[in-house]
């Protein structure tokens, strides 16, 4: 009796600590092993950073002559303390001076999440906003993001190198919930006032990427966005246009890529009238286009 009784508390102990092992493990962060490959790639930039200059201790001291050539010559008592390399003591970080909303076009916030967190991706935004108004941040405002892809906005190529990106958890053919607009602006404001972020900097990625982007949705609220300071809205009292009024001008100057002039007119549609989304300039269309110029 004493062996079954032995037995049987051997056999509880296993079941418990099974138990326990299941239950530690249910309450494992699920993204703590992408948040250490997070924290490796940011050491490893911040060890990039640290790492001396190639001049700091030069072998070679180079100039050029009156002619434009090149003039080595060897300077075997170079030190660190004459070398070329002089460091200024007046820098900081770079920091963003654009901000482009997204859509996810995914059915779910934990997709999206798993999306930013799996190598084959190659994808990823600053900030992720759910439905439910929950913010995730998913990369360092000043860490460089591939939220943009291929895209120009005035004279900018590379907006992935200047902008921070923010990505609402919608299908693109849903409504923005209340909650997930609240905390948008709430996270825009944040933004704008952190960084000096100029009105007209917060752009869609359509906007950009006119050719190959829809997002946000035409569903979008822009103009309430404008209403808070975050882009510009036409108003509700519009000058008319003059005569001479040239609307692919004020495409450029507004920001769009008119090499695809189809293209640039879809993307501005979809941002700032929201219906009939074609490539057709109507009347009215174009009023709300002079308006708008007016603010650039």
């Amino acid at each position: 009796m004493r062996t079954m009784h032995l037995r049987t508390h051997s056999l509880t102990i296993v079941l418990l600590t099974g138990l326990a092992f299941m239950l530690s493990t249910c309450g494992t962060n699920r993204y703590a092993k992408t948040n250490r490959v997070y924290q490796k790639q940011l050491k490893t930039l911040t060890k990039q950073m640290r790492e001396p200059l190639p001049y700091a201790t030069p072998r070679l001291i180079t100039t050029y002559d009156s002619m434009g050539m090149p003039v080595v010559s060897e300077d075997p008592g170079a030190t660190e303390e004459r070398s070329s390399w002089v460091g200024a003591i007046h820098f900081n970080l770079r920091k963003p001076n654009y901000v482009i909303i997204h859509h996810t076009a995914q059915d779910s916030l934990q997709q999206t999440l798993r999306t930013f967190t799996v190598p084959h991706a190659q994808v990823s935004s600053h900030y992720v906003i759910g439905r439910d108004g929950e913010v995730y941040q998913m990369l360092n405002d000043y860490v460089r993001g591939w939220h943009a892809g291929s895209g120009k906005w005035g004279s900018v190529t590379d907006l992935n190198s200047v902008s921070l990106g923010i990505e609402l958890d919608n299908n693109g053919s849903e409504p923005f919930s209340e909650a997930q607009i609240h905390s948008l602006l709430h996270v825009l404001d944040t933004l704008k006032k952190k960084y000096n972020i100029p009105t007209a900097n917060f752009i869609g990625h359509s906007d950009i990427a006119p050719t190959r982007k829809v997002d946000p949705s035409a569903l979008f609220p822009w103009k309430r966005l404008a209403e808070h300071g975050f882009g510009y809205w036409p108003g509700d009292s519009l000058a008319v246009p003059p005569e001479h009024f040239n609307p692919v001008d004020a495409l450029r100057i507004i920001g769009y890529d008119t090499s695809n002039l189809d293209a640039a007119i879809r993307a501005f549609k979809l941002h700032f009238i929201q219906h009939e989304v074609n490539a057709i300039l109507t009347e009215d269309d174009i009023c709300v286009l002079y308006n708008l110029y007016l603010n650039y």
